[in-house]
């Protein structure tokens, strides 16, 4: 990990995220955000399946994205659960004939949302497909993922682009900011998930937290791949070692919203 920014100490660094936690960490600063979709759902089991779709659904232009969420969901109907364990494959392929998401179609969403029943027939729930993988002595999640992508995409047609595979070096922010939505519980947040701690949680890193990342010295890596998610996530560490991505949705807000802005982070000497 690079070291913390020239010229301000570790506390004072603290305080200024703090106050920026405090400002935007709120449910008024969330649309425009697939996360909105989460809220309407209070039983685990169905919210995520929400979110599974919410997350791999998460690139592009915003308002695409929000779109082509509402068109699943709606395909979907009132039980998500219901729905992936009990349909066919063939089935869903009929429901999203037509569907399309940048360089995702009805095919590869099909095929994700056929692998999330297959996991939770065999499993129970997403929760404990992930959990599955989980080992004692792990160093980070990156295994656990690994292990959860190889059960949702097990077979042989492929979700292509929906799903980030773990095992490359992509830094998959897809799959973490599901993780984030799933594990942390806020006003944010919505959580349900506790296989996980907030303390295993890598920061789900896109082009604004690797602007982040670099302007506070957590990075110098100009490359937004796994290797430097994990630098920018030992630099929140220090700061907040138990919920290193507590500040992920505040700090987000300041590159996506065209009404704030980064000013109000220090920047690193040179």
């Amino acid at each position: 990990m690079v070291g913390l920014t020239s010229g301000i100490s570790r506390r004072a660094l603290a305080e200024i995220l703090e106050q920026v936690y405090r400002q935007y960490h709120q449910r008024d600063y969330v649309h425009p955000d697939p996360l909105e979709f989460l809220y309407a759902w209070e039983d685990v089991q169905e919210r995520e399946i929400v979110g599974l779709v919410a997350s791999c659904l998460a690139y592009g232009r915003v308002v695409q994205i929000l779109k082509s969420v509402s068109a699943v969901l709606e395909k979907i109907g009132p039980s998500p659960h219901r729905f992936i364990t009990r349909s066919t494959l063939k089935t869903m392929q009929q429901t999203f004939s037509g569907f399309r998401h940048r360089f995702a179609d009805g095919d590869q969403m099909a095929v994700l949302l056929y692998g999330a029943g297959r996991v939770v027939r065999q499993f129970g729930s997403l929760e404990k497909g992930l959990a599955a993988g989980l080992t004692p002595d792990r160093k980070n999640l990156l295994p656990a993922l690994a292990h959860f992508f190889g059960q949702l995409t097990r077979g042989r047609r492929s979700p292509g682009h929906l799903l980030p595979d773990p095992g490359k070096t992509s830094a998959c922010k897809r799959l973490h900011l599901y993780l984030r939505w799933m594990v942390r519980a806020d006003r944010v947040d919505p959580g349900g998930w506790r296989c996980v701690a907030p303390s295993e949680l890598i920061v789900p890193l896109d082009t604004h937290m690797h602007t982040v990342g670099r302007r506070l010295g957590f990075t110098h890596r100009l490359q937004a791949d796994m290797r430097t998610a994990l630098e920018v996530t030992a630099g929140f560490k220090a700061i907040c070692a138990e919920d290193p991505v507590r500040f992920d949705f505040s700090l987000t807000r300041l590159g996506i919203r065209s009404d704030l802005n980064m000013d109000s982070l220090p920047r690193r000497q040179p």
